[in-house]
């Protein structure tokens, strides 16, 4: 009851609220097709990759919007082309790429940064969130939704079978480097809120969750939504009550939903199998007798 009145009386709580709702929304919809895709590594590196582009957007005195999805698109073209043009496969590549960006981003940002900057920057602050954030987030949600609803078929297509999407003459590279500027904005929306270090946590485990939960692809994306903005909300609240970053708590909150549904999937769950599994056993001892 506290909280709910303190976020009737504090906008900056409102913020908060409406802002978390909105990055778990987007991570949740934009993860899916990254789990479908087996491109968790890619969503870990891109997320940590925009950390330079930030820093240098603080040293110009820009919006860090700008720098970040630069380096974040230049971390996606770079992964490709050192993957394509060499011996080297994806994931050693995403290893190469991603290390070096967020090693340049450290020493850029502490240098032109104080240490608490640097925390928020990495560990996330929904509570500093301002209303250009608030509406910057509104509208990245807003593309990545339009896009995932105008060009579902294609998305589900190219993710299941990429082979059979270019026999049907879709563009999978164009697909694939969509899905990436995708992520990309996705990510610079989740900065304030979760942090560059745990943007990968609201990426993958919703979508993870949803995944255990459901065979089809459009009920997954729902999910997958709808568990973000559970587990943000949960994380605003705890991090509000103890006054702690909101990044590891969403990220906890998301991976206890996961945990629930690890256990008790109705198609999956292993507690939900082991129950199966003896009541069919008993059901075969009891005909036997």
């Amino acid at each position: 009851m506290e909280f709910i009145q303190d976020l009737m009386t504090y906008s900056f709580l409102q913020k908060a609220l409406i802002t978390s709702v909105m990055v778990g929304v987007i991570c949740g919809v934009i993860g899916s097709f990254i789990v479908l895709r087996g491109m968790a590594l890619m969503g870990d590196a891109i997320s940590h990759a925009v950390l330079p582009g930030i820093a240098i957007s603080y040293m110009l005195g820009i919006n860090y919007f700008y720098g970040a999805v630069l380096t974040g698109v230049l971390t996606a073209f770079g992964i490709g082309a050192i993957s394509q043009n060499s011996r080297i496969k994806n994931d050693s590549s995403i290893g190469i790429v991603f290390s070096a960006f967020f090693a340049l981003g450290i020493i850029l940002i502490t240098r032109a940064k104080s240490a608490t900057d640097l925390t928020q920057i990495l560990f996330g602050n929904v509570l500093s969130v301002r209303t250009s954030d608030m509406w910057l987030t509104l509208i990245i949600g807003t593309i990545v939704i339009l896009v995932v609803v105008l060009f579902f078929k294609e998305l589900l297509v190219s993710s299941f079978d990429e082979t059979m999407a270019a026999a049907y003459g879709l563009k999978t590279q164009l697909i694939h480097y969509t899905i990436m500027f995708l992520l990309t904005l996705v990510t610079v929306a989740s900065l304030q809120t979760v942090g560059v270090i745990l943007v990968v946590s609201l990426l993958i485990t919703p979508a993870s969750t949803a995944y255990l939960l459901t065979n089809r692809l459009s009920i997954m994306v729902v999910l997958a939504a709808f568990f973000g903005a559970v587990s943000s909300i949960i994380g605003l609240y705890f991090s509000f009550l103890y006054n702690m970053p909101s990044g590891p708590v969403i990220a906890l909150a998301a991976t206890g939903i996961f945990i629930l549904a690890f256990l008790f999937s109705p198609k999956q769950g292993i507690i939900v199998s082991k129950i199966r599994s003896r009541a069919k056993r008993k059901a075969i001892t009891n005909a036997t007798h």
